[in-house]
């Protein structure tokens, strides 16, 4: 005798389990032809009717009742095993999201030390401007930049901010010859606008008491990163995020415009999620190595500033506007 059909075999317990045709089409995604036809053929395999067709029900023969107890057990086996697999997975997978320019300037160089001490897991970041709606997207936690007010949310501050301005060493060098003054410098500078950071040229220059009549900004980006990198080759000011730039300021590709300007300092950047997913092993693990790391990352950019002879003005999020990632 042949070996039994498994395709057959499974859409006869379907049958017999839901007692009709259509039912188990349903279930399995095909149509009530195609069920039938593959019974009536296990049927002919067999040799024997599985099942009394009476007043549009099926009845199961006495060989049909005895196959639909094995079949059953057997396909009630793999299904608890495929749900098991795809639990075993899923816990095994962490969904991020996170800013664009966070993603890519400051997560991006640091997650693969994560991965490598957590090989079994698999890692997938969604770095989009757009907060997460936890009850309808499959996302563990958002890194966010704002002023942390998501009610309803976990939200723990993961990192101040830094903001100064900051400009490449030979941009610095045409300012100085246009005036010692670094007021005059502002003035003259083409400014860089990064349009979506908490922190902008608008609040600085008042905070500052500079006046630029007819200012206007040649360069506005909506991302942190755009606005960095013009810096660096030497574009302009641009009045960003020393925390996303901290490697360039190391290597002197992006210096302080200048150090008596106090950097504006302000908690900006958050863990976010539901309360509950911290239950998850995964997103306690990667929830403490980010903290751990951005503490780390915060003290060595603080201590680099420090050395440069920059003091520090705290401001409180809550007072600024925009609250969207640079």
């Amino acid at each position: 005798m042949r070996e039994i059909n498994l395709k057959a075999t499974e859409y006869f317990e379907a049958v017999a389990r839901h007692g009709t045709v259509a039912k188990a089409a349903e279930e399995l995604g095909i149509s009530p032809s195609a069920v039938s036809q593959q019974v009536r053929a296990l049927e002919a395999q067999l040799g024997v009717l599985l099942f009394r067709r009476e007043k549009r029900r099926l009845h199961l023969t006495i060989e049909g009742d005895r196959l639909y107890q094995t079949a059953f057990q057997a396909f009630a086996a793999l299904r608890n095993t495929r749900t098991a697999i795809g639990r075993q997975i899923e816990q095994r997978s962490l969904n991020l999201r996170v800013g664009p320019s966070f993603g890519v300037r400051w997560l991006g160089p640091r997650i693969t030390a994560f991965a490598d001490a957590h090989p079994e897991w698999n890692i997938r970041i969604d770095a989009s401007p757009e907060f997460t709606t936890f009850e309808t997207e499959l996302v563990d936690a958002d890194l966010r930049y704002g002023t942390g007010a998501w009610a309803g949310l976990s939200v723990e501050r993961m990192m101040n901010d830094l903001v100064l301005p900051m400009c490449s060493p030979s941009y610095l060098e045409r300012l100085r010859d246009i005036s010692s003054d670094p007021a005059e410098q502002i003035a003259n500078a083409r400014l860089i606008e990064s349009v979506k950071m908490l922190y902008r040229w608008d609040f600085w220059l008042a905070a500052n008491k500079i006046d630029i009549p007819g200012l206007v900004y040649p360069f506005r980006f909506d991302r942190s990163s755009m606005s960095i990198e013009i810096a660096k080759q030497g574009g302009g000011v641009a009045l960003d995020s020393a925390s996303l730039c901290l490697s360039e300021l190391e290597r002197g590709e992006l210096v302080p415009l200048c150090p008596d300007y106090a950097v504006i300092d302000f908690a900006a950047y958050w863990f976010v999620c539901p309360r509950r997913h911290h239950n998850r092993r995964i997103v306690k693990h990667v929830h403490d190595w980010l903290m751990a790391t951005c503490e780390d990352h915060e003290l060595r950019l603080r201590g680099f500033l420090t050395r440069r002879g920059c003091s520090f003005r705290q401001v409180d999020p809550s007072d600024l506007l925009g609250g969207l990632q640079p």
